[in-house]
Formats: structure tokens, C-alpha cells, sequence
């Protein structure tokens, strides 16, 4: 029932700051907001009109967003 989105999120800054790939970065943190913009959530940040999703379909969805490009 973890949020993987902070790890996620890790990842990108590290690619950003540490490997100067902000391109790789943005596609991640597009795919983050993509995700959040279609209204999933974990429970941790569950919201009235959202879907609670656990940590795995969350991070399915972010990886789905991240391969359509969005």
C-alpha cells in the first residue's frame, strides 16, 4: 500500500542532477502528472472523485504513461 511515486520521482531527479539526462527526466515526470491528471491515487493521497489504486497498479500506470509517451 506504498506510494511509489516518490521513488519514481527519485529516480528522475537523479537522472536530472546526477547524470544530466533532464530529458529522460522530463518523460518521467510527464508520465507521473499523467497518471495523477486521470485521477489515480494511492490511498495515501486519495482524493473525493479519484480512484484508489494500490502501489503496484500505480506504478503500471506510470510505466503504461511513461511507454505511450504521454
Amino acid at each position: 500500500k506504498a506510494n511509489p511515486i516518490a521513488t519514481i520521482a527519485s529516480f528522475a531527479m537523479c537522472l536530472r542532477y546526477s547524470f544530466s539526462q533532464g530529458d529522460l527526466a522530463d518523460k518521467i515526470e510527464a508520465a507521473i502528472a499523467a497518471v495523477l491528471d486521470q485521477g489515480l491515487r494511492t490511498g495515501d493521497i486519495a482524493q473525493d472523485g479519484c480512484k484508489t489504486v494500490g502501489t503496484r497498479e500505480m506504478g503500471d500506470a506510470i510505466i503504461g504513461s511513461l511507454n505511450r509517451g504521454s
